[in-house]
């Protein structure tokens, strides 16, 4: 039985799912095999990899994923021009679809990135989150993904709200890709995971965040999926909830100011707005994480939009928040709405816990283990 290598195995699925997918801008099959063969003596492997867009594979976290001996297979889709609100990609062969509902959108703006995982494309694929784009996508592909947090890898977004993150099959994938982009190098200390976190964990649920409009089926799949692991004695939940000022106009402002530094001041009475916002967040989440290691809420207050757009919804209104704070936030598949969309169960921990929130994910796939298209 002849060996097949797993770029090999990648490049074929890709080939013969991503024309209805749409999930890659572009394939480097020559590039990828041919770096196998060096890549599988370090101790990724020759893990194949996607990377989120034209500059993906510029960016620190690929730089570091190859020197591991991770083998990037090509770049995915990202919003196009007149994509609003970046909910969907353009690919090779057009508009990205959702794996699970070919009529929705996956999410953006890490779209392609979240399809190319769900489908099975790939292991892992790169992202960025300037918004919620890697945990929206996640979400609604029903995968996993992780918003680190923000400054702990470079980021070349001015504002300083986008932070780097990887979207995976599972928790256990992200540790994996965290473990190696941090390291200063590939060592054989990197490959060991960490130990399992004591059970059961504590955490505060909020369904809205103290101000979002969310959908009542995706509540109630979320709530379903906190119940659970309440029961599993795997999350132990506090009395009290989390309730914040509505970070919209705030995260408007600060992304306005720096995308328009170089025309001239941004309005004054807005960005004291903005910070006034973002002082008292800061303030109540720094009084919640001291009680408390972890928040839980649902990934996004809506269920995947069809490919028209998302009209006057914020799919970013539960994520946002956290890109304004700088904590580290991810998704986990919680389960599914009754007309067959992914929901995700959204996960917050104190800045600098990154791998401590992943310890906790690990534990909670346990019972909400991930879902395959």
């Amino acid at each position: 039985m002849t060996h097949v290598s797993a770029v090999a195995r990648a490049l074929e699925r890709i080939d013969r799912l991503d024309p209805r997918l749409r999930a890659f801008t572009e394939v480097w099959h020559e590039e990828a095999l041919a770096r196998e063969p060096g890549a599988r003596r370090l101790p990724l492997a020759g893990l194949p990899f996607a990377v989120k867009g034209p500059a993906g594979l510029r960016s620190y976290a690929a730089r570091r994923l190859i020197a591991a001996g991770g083998v990037p297979v090509g770049s995915t889709s990202v919003p196009g021009p007149g994509t609003v609100w970046q909910t969907w990609g353009q690919g090779r062969y057009g508009r990205t679809v959702n794996p699970w509902r070919a009529d929705r959108t996956p999410g953006g703006s890490s779209a392609g990135s979240a399809v190319a995982v769900a489908a099975d494309l790939v292991e892992l694929a790169t992202g960025s989150d300037g918004a919620g784009s890697v945990r929206i996508p996640a979400a609604w592909c029903g995968v996993f993904g992780l918003k680190t947090t923000n400054g702990l890898l470079p980021s070349p977004d001015r504002s300083g709200l986008a932070a780097a993150g990887v979207l995976a099959r599972s928790a256990a994938g992200a540790e994996r890709y965290l473990r190696h982009v941090l390291d200063d190098g590939p060592r054989p200390a990197a490959s060991t995971p960490p130990a399992p976190p004591e059970l059961p964990l504590t955490a505060v649920y909020s369904p809205d965040l103290g101000y979002a409009d969310v959908d009542p089926e995706v509540a109630e799949v979320v709530r379903g999926a906190v119940d659970r692991l309440v029961s599993a004695g795997v999350v132990r939940l506090l009395d009290g909830g989390c309730a914040l000022l509505d970070p919209a106009s705030a995260w408007l402002a600060i992304r306005g100011g720096a995308a328009g530094a170089a025309r001239g001041p941004a309005d004054p009475r807005a960005m004291a707005d903005a910070l006034a916002v973002r002082r008292e967040n800061d303030r109540r989440l720094a009084a919640l994480l001291t009680r408390t290691p972890l928040l839980l809420t649902p990934a996004t207050p809506n269920r995947p939009h069809g490919h028209e757009g998302p009209g006057d919804l914020y799919s970013t209104a539960l994520t946002w928040a956290f890109n304004l704070s700088g904590h580290p936030a991810a998704s986990l598949p919680a389960g599914f709405t009754p007309d067959g969309c992914p929901v995700g169960l959204q996960l917050v921990a104190d800045r600098g816990a990154d791998r401590e929130l992943l310890g906790a994910a690990r534990a909670m796939e346990a019972v909400l283990p991930p879902v395959r298209p």
